[in-house]
């Protein structure tokens, strides 16, 4: 965002830069293009080179172009040390689009100066690269007299002395074949380390047969595909970010699929649940491909070509429209369950002293959090300090912020996808300015009714400066009583138990009272990204309408258990 953000400040900037040079006292130094007796400059027109506009009227939003055309010069993008992008040529020149082509095939809207189906954009500037030299946006949308078959070219060329243009051809397609998925459904009782068969096939809603046609399905990291095909070619992805790993796969099939047509596989798509699989997602699409183009598809880096017999297509019966989708995709299990627990500390000290609280996060399973769908949104627990204490040096993943009631502590972020076995810790480092006997301070996860975690009572831990030593304790237990001593292996080695980023609560530290980003209030309530997002079972919930009574109801019930 902030190379966005910079870039965005940029393009202000070289109108001004212009102006300055030219104020100088003309042009500066000439580009190679403008030199005397320079070679020209050979620029690109680019853009989307086809465009299939759909029977459906499913062409996206009516106000955003299918087609962005820019100019890519020789050179780089990126600002020079000066912070401005480097101009490679400057002259007049002209962009010509000429949409003859498509008269009675499709509405056509143009950029720059427009004329029925033609436009000119004009320029004295090319900048390095491409993202600064754009020219605009080409819509395409289907009319009355658009028909299944209609074919059409929009032809893009440019003039200018000093420039060689490049020339971009935009062919355009109307009731192409059109491929939509199966929808797939998670079967009643369905658990972790079962076998789902998937359902897969598509119906071509197109207005023409294809020739040819390929499969792709993709399984996340915790699902797998049992079955090998001679006709497809599979890749694992066991190690990178968390959110990238699983199993892609690509099958190619010859022969005519009409239009208006259901068709199936032979045999149902087997799809493997690990035993900590949860809310793992499968997805699959057909498209019209023909046999030599699919055939570099399975050629593709890092694919490994399948065994046994071929995968085949059948014609489907009894399915309806209604029962096919664009995007063919399923989440499961569903029911699986993982467990969350927070250890906490004790110590003793003398007034002066400084003393660690080593706090402890683990997920004991089964499940994993994989967060998918919210794209690897982090957990949030809350930190108070101890009467008398004050926090010297907090963990790096740990901000200073005020909780509930204006009490001081830390928000503390534990990234996902989370390992089914992952742990983690949280040393804080405490000065004791003040012996207050028995100090006890919370350590929380947000409560809520969340049927992934069915065992909450670990949620809570806590601080415990100068207990008597039957009161040393500082597990989970809800009410604040004694429990358990902190186990061991909640603070074991962290690796590879966090996100896609691997980071984790004992890399570094950062100073006491330091940290304003996480300030602010309701640190009970795990809200991380934009609008207030509440991650728990690997989904992100916008807490907005209903979820706002979700809010509520979890600040009573802090509230009662602070009284």
């Amino acid at each position: 965002m902030r190379r966005h953000m910079r870039r965005s400040a940029l393009r202000a900037a070289l109108g001004l830069a212009a102006a300055v040079s030219l104020s100088g006292g003309g042009l500066a130094a000439a580009s190679p293009a403008s030199a005397a007796g320079g070679a020209p400059l050979t620029v690109a027109i680019t853009g989307e080179n086809r465009v299939d506009l759909s029977l459906q009227g499913d062409d996206g939003d009516s106000s955003e172009p299918q087609v962005t055309l820019r100019l890519a010069a020789p050179g780089s993008d990126e600002p020079g040390d000066d912070g401005v992008i480097p101009v490679v040529h400057r002259g007049d020149y002209t962009i010509k689009i000429d949409a003859t082509g498509l008269k009675g095939v499709a509405a056509v809207k143009l950029p720059c100066d427009k004329s029925g189906l033609t436009a000119e954009c004009t320029g004295s500037e090319i900048n390095a690269g491409e993202d600064y030299n754009r020219l605009g946006g080409i819509r395409l949308d289907l009319n009355a007299e658009s028909a299944a078959g209609d074919f059409g070219s929009i032809k893009v060329t440019g003039e200018g002395e000093g420039v060689d243009f490049t020339p971009l051809t935009i062919d355009v397609l109307v009731g192409g074949p059109e491929f939509r998925g199966h929808e797939l459904t998670e079967p009643k009782g369905f658990e972790a380390g079962q076998t789902y068969d998937a359902p897969v096939g598509f119906r071509n809603v197109g207005g023409m047969a294809a020739e040819g046609a390929v499969l792709r399905f993709h399984g996340s990291r915790g699902l797998s595909f049992p079955d090998s095909y001679g006709n497809c070619a599979y890749k694992a992805t066991t190690d990178g970010p968390l959110l990238r790993q699983g199993t892609d796969a690509i099958c190619t099939f010859p022969g005519t699929y009409q239009a208006g047509t259901a068709y199936a596989l032979a045999e149902p798509l087997k799809v493997k649940t690990a035993d900590f699989a949860l809310y793992d997602i499968v997805n699959y699409g057909f498209s019209a491909v023909t046999p030599a183009k699919a055939k570099a598809l399975l050629d593709g880096d890092g694919y490994t070509p399948g065994t046994g017999a071929p995968l085949t297509l059948q014609e489907a019966t009894g399915t309806a429209p209604a029962d096919y989708t664009r995007y063919a995709e399923l989440d499961l299990p569903s029911t699986n369950t993982y467990d969350l627990v927070l250890t906490g500390a004790a110590a003793k000290g003398a007034a002066g002293d400084t003393v660690t609280a080593e706090l402890g996060f683990r997920n004991d399973g089964p499940g994993w959090l994989s967060a998918l769908r919210s794209g690897g949104e982090p957990i949030v627990f809350t930190v108070e300090v101890p009467e008398g204490a004050k926090v010297t040096q907090a963990p790096d993943r740990c901000n200073s912020t005020t909780l509930d009631k204006g009490v001081k502590g830390y928000r503390c972020w534990v990234d996902t996808p989370l390992l089914e076995d992952a742990k983690l810790t949280f040393p804080f480092e405490l000065r004791i300015d003040k012996v207050v006997r028995d100090a006890r301070a919370k350590v929380a996860l947000p409560a809520w009714e969340n049927p992934n975690e069915p065992e909450q009572a670990n949620n809570i831990a806590w601080i415990v400066l100068n207990g008597t030593d039957d009161e040393q304790s500082a597990g989970g237990s809800s009410d604040g009583g004694s429990s358990a001593s902190p186990s061991p292996s909640a603070s074991g080695d962290s690796s590879g138990s966090s996100g896609s980023a691997g980071t984790s609560g004992n890399s570094g530290s950062s100073g006491g009272d330091s940290g304003a980003q996480g300030s602010g209030s309701g640190g009970g309530l795990a809200l991380t990204g934009a609008g207030g997002v509440l991650v728990v079972g690997g989904l992100a919930v916008a807490v907005l309408g209903l979820g706002a009574a979700i809010v509520l109801v979890m600040r009573r019930r802090a509230a009662g258990r602070a009284a």
